[in-house]
């Protein structure tokens, strides 16, 4: 038997080193194989497209993402080229010249990695009988009406077509790595595996089918999880072939990875395997090169917000913006699963404290979850042009006065205000006045919805009682629809919507990962999350007092729902009794948090599988350096010095004073004495900073 190649953790550019140089680096491929590849579904393509970029800089050349061809994502997104790789295009024109239509670009986003995208519809002649030689080695039966299970096994098969072509090449050299993303993926490992190509392979789950099917269904989960019968769940929701898809997928890979402890401990009971690595997601984090920038755009940002709630509040508009506070709650519509029921229950509450305790304060929270809708809501758009009436009424009057104001100084004279402004100045303010007097609420919803008498949202809101009352001190705005720079109403892209905002919350009953407070995070917001998403658990793990950073996590595994309410309801009550000093100061902490969620950081766990994968598939040629899998406690930070979050007195932390600071502020606060204090108490097990061309790292140093 030939020398084992020793792999390690020490590449410089992310592909292994051996000390054997019989055979070269530059040989070795990485197939990166998913549904969502140029094709936005949900948070997959995310945690995609913002790796891509860590991941082209590991393997260079080397690096190919495979996904299915929709011709309106690829011409706005793919840039058509020839493949680089002799091998990888002979396979192509094998696959083009019977008949089946395969594409090859470059991803137009950050990294601009290689796309082989497979045309389902050019291939779907032969669907009856990949699912018949599916059947055979799988015994797993497809409905024919399940179509999205149908094009699973297309795209499956040209997966597996596309490997086998390409391995044929390679004289069964150890030369591709291929790492599947969820079930959709999950028909082309199992077809490889059953072909015994000499590819290794790598399975990603990043929510288990039955488990998001059981949360939606108010089920207590994780509870019961070594309860149920698994077979006769999934056959009761008629998704057990899908299921089997999903759960061999699992046993076939070589290694099988997720993304969250805590959909680890689902995998092991409801995949009944665990898992081998888990690989948190990250982001692509950029740094404003003036430190305080972001505390800038969230005034920029907030002014823009306060600009819709005029017009949308008009003639009730009775509480002063200076004092209103915006939470937000975004995401696939799943009422229960997301903690939208959770969410609504504590707005109830957190109205009522509110009110008994006579606070200034209001609440305008946001539901930015996409439902069936016709159109605007006519009252919604009659409010911003109500709005932009008064603003031009407004700047012509003041146009007029500026005028009559400047004649008079230019004479000498102090102006007798009563003559300045003429009869048709006040019949013009009279007028604008009457234009803000409505005899209904202002809408609960922005859009008219399809099916509002089912809408699960929209009844609850009728059941709480928060129609928008004047007495109400917690407002609610259901925007059905994804948030866009050019919607006339709320003309904000998403991230700019969330950098305006006070506070994200997420109160999720499943949630795998969770990047939408991820997201909210690095802009420096806040947010509400809970110890049953995988986000939740990652900052339990590393921060000592995540409420004192701007993480407020929910205990929804070890209690009852009305004491996670109940806790939910304090915190938000909490974060309302906070000075705008207090505010500032727990953002510039949330900001620092950011570098945990680095791909730069997290990428290593994905590094750490593929060498895995490797060599468990060809021990003969590769052999793994003892080392365990690394482990999520390369960061620790430290409970602040000056908490409670809301110091009193500081001296400025930004330079931009948006929001009116109080007087009352405690010396203890110092921000760069004490981000300088959380950056020494980092244990960094590497440097996020780039490696100097040429310098190789020494085994170990990735190590905490």
């Amino acid at each position: 038997m030939p020398l084992a190649r020793s792999l390690s953790m020490t590449s410089l550019n992310g592909l292994p080193q051996w000390e054997d140089e019989d055979l070269p680096v530059e040989d070795l491929l990485l197939f990166e194989v998913s549904w969502e590849v140029t094709n936005k579904v949900g948070g997959i393509y995310t945690v995609i497209q913002t790796k891509a970029k860590i991941t082209a800089d590991e393997w260079g050349e080397n690096y190919f993402l495979v996904g299915p061809y929709f011709e309106h994502n690829v011409k706005t997104q793919v840039e058509a080229c020839e493949p680089p790789n002799p091998a990888v295009k002979k396979a192509m024109d094998t696959m083009k010249s019977q008949g089946c239509q395969v594409y090859f670009g470059r991803w137009l986003i950050e990294g601009s990695p290689y796309v082989l995208l497979f045309d389902i519809g050019s291939a779907a002649w032969n669907l009856d009988r990949w699912k018949g030689d599916f059947w055979e080695v799988s015994n797993i039966g497809i409905p024919f009406h399940d179509r999205e299970a149908n094009d699973a096994v297309i795209f499956g098969s040209l997966t597996a077509w596309f490997l086998k072509e390409l391995s044929c090449q390679f004289d069964n050299k150890p030369s591709i790595i291929a790492h599947f993303h969820e079930w959709q993926a999950g028909v082309g490992l199992i077809l490889s595996r059953s072909q015994k190509l000499p590819v290794a392979t790598i399975f990603t789950t990043h929510a288990t089918l039955l488990g998001r099917y059981l949360c939606a269904a108010s089920i207590d989960f994780y509870n019961n999880l070594d309860q149920f019968d698994i077979d006769k769940e999934a056959g009761e929701r008629q998704i057990y072939h899908r299921y089997c898809m999903e759960r061999a997928s699992v046993h076939c890979a070589h290694v099988f990875t997720t993304v969250s402890q805590i959909t680890a401990i689902e995998a092991e009971h409801m995949l009944k395997r665990n898992p081998d690595v888990v690989t948190p997601n990250g982001l692509n984090i950029k740094k404003f090169s003036a430190m305080h920038e972001f505390q800038n755009l969230h005034s920029m940002y907030k002014a823009r917000i306060q600009e819709f709630i005029r017009g949308h509040f008009y003639g009730h508009l009775d509480f002063s913006l200076d004092k209103t506070l915006f939470f937000f709650i975004a995401g696939r519509y799943e009422f229960s699963n997301k903690g939208a029921d959770m969410f609504l229950e504590a707005l109830s509450r957190l109205n009522f404290l509110l009110r008994v305790h006579k606070t200034d304060v209001t609440v305008v929270v946001f539901f930015i979850m996409p439902a069936k809708t016709n159109n605007f809501n006519v009252e919604t758009l009659k409010g911003q042009a109500v709005r932009k009436q008064l603003w031009d009424t407004a700047q012509s009057v003041k146009e007029k006065f500026g005028k009559k104001l400047y004649n008079a100084l230019l004479k000498g004279e102090i102006p007798d205000l009563n003559k300045i402004l003429d009869r048709d100045d006040i019949t013009i303010m009279k007028r604008a006045i009457f234009s803000t007097q409505r005899h209904c609420l202002p809408p609960v919803t922005t859009h008219n919805m399809i099916d509002d008498g089912n809408d699960p949202i929209l009844n609850t809101i009728r059941r709480i009682g928060l129609f928008n009352n004047r007495t109400d001190r917690v407002k609610v705005i259901v925007h059905p629809e994804f948030l866009s720079s050019t919607s006339p109403l709320l003309p904000l892209d998403y991230e700019e919507f969330v950098r305006g905002c006070h506070l994200g919350v997420f109160p999720s009953y499943y949630e795998p990962w969770g990047y939408t407070p991820a997201e909210c995070t690095v802009m420096g917001i806040p947010s509400v999350t809970t110890n049953l998403s995988g986000f939740g658990c990652f900052m339990q793990e590393h921060v000592a007092d995540p409420a004192a950073y701007g993480i407020y996590i929910v205990d929804r595994r070890f209690r009852s729902p009305d004491e996670s309410c109940n806790q939910l309801t304090q915190f938000l009550y909490g974060f309302c009794q906070q000075s705008c000093r207090q505010r500032i100061i727990q953002r510039n902490r949330t900001e620092r948090l950011s570098d945990l969620l680095d791909w730069r950081y997290l990428g290593r766990y994905y590094m750490h599988a593929r060498h895995l994968a490797l060599s468990r598939t060809f021990p003969d040629k590769f052999e793994m350096e003892p080392s365990a899998p690394p482990k999520t406690e390369g960061f620790r930070y430290p409970r602040p010095s000056s908490v409670p979050p809301s110091p009193s007195v500081s001296q400025h932390s930004s330079p931009h004073h948006s929001e009116g600071e109080d007087e009352d502020e405690d010396e203890r606060y110092d921000e760069d004495e004490e981000a300088e204090r959380d950056r020494q108490n980092i244990k960094s097990p590497f440097s996020l900073g780039v490696l100097p061309q040429g310098k190789k790292k020494q085994h170990g140093e990735y190590r905490n």
